[in-house]
């Protein structure tokens, strides 16, 4: 009965408690639900003040130098400020606030799109095209890169929803929308491989619980699971 054993039987338990949600909900899930809840909250509070308010804010203050002052002391302001949205009165001074992290949210968002998604897509259209000319699976290579491109554009087409200025009609141009369907076909394909990797996470992680329960009753009855 050391440590180890204790904290193994703890997880155990717990484990047992989460999967017993499958004969229907009752107290001692919601209670491992809120302590999960809790747990996470309180990491979650470790590593904002560890690398956030700490070293970004209080040592910047305390010991930085004049520009290092400056920059903590406007996060601090507007930080104050996104606060003030509690008091009724006080509301509209945390729109400075809102509107500063939503311009670098989305500026941030679009940089990640264009470097992160769209200029890696084309290189790798463009690459796989060049090294089908000039490989030896020259078919297979170009067949491949054609259809990186035709699924690249028909999914961007399937999120365009512009019309033409003085039209009354407000559906999309014929090209666009042909375009928006194949699109539609390549965004389903996407989201069954999300989900069956989800899919395969979640069985991956109960695997790795039975696993668990397993080993633990081989070591307290190894006669019998052996």
């Amino acid at each position: 009965m050391n440590a180890e054993f204790l904290w193994t039987l703890l997880g155990l338990l717990l484990t047992l408690i989460v999967l017993s949600y499958l004969f229907g909900d009752h107290v001692f899930f919601r209670l491992v639900s809120y302590m999960f809840v809790g747990c996470a909250a309180g990491y979650v509070a470790v590593i904002v003040i560890y690398q956030v308010i700490l070293p970004r804010l209080a040592w910047p203050l305390l010991s930085g130098t004049s520009g290092e002052r400056i920059l903590a002391l406007g996060g601090l302001v507007l930080s104050i400020l996104l606060f003030s949205r509690l008091v009724p009165g006080l509301s509209r001074a945390g729109n400075i606030s809102l509107a500063y992290l939503v311009g670098v949210s989305s500026a941030v968002i679009i940089s990640g799109a264009i470097y992160g998604t769209i200029i890696p897509q084309v290189n790798a259209v463009t690459t796989t095209i060049d090294s089908g000319l000039h490989g030896t699976t020259v078919l297979y290579r170009i067949l491949e890169g054609i259809t990186f491109l035709i699924g690249s554009v028909s999914s961007l087409a399937f999120f365009h929803y512009g019309t033409r200025a003085k039209s009354l009609d407000k559906k999309r141009l014929p090209i666009i929308e042909f375009f928006a369907r194949i699109g539609s076909g390549f965004i389903s394909i996407t989201f069954g491989a999300v989900f069956a990797g989800v899919y395969a996470a979640a069985l991956s992680a109960l695997m790795d619980r039975l696993v668990f329960i397993l080993n633990f009753f081989q070591k307290i009855l190894p006669g019998v699971f052996s």
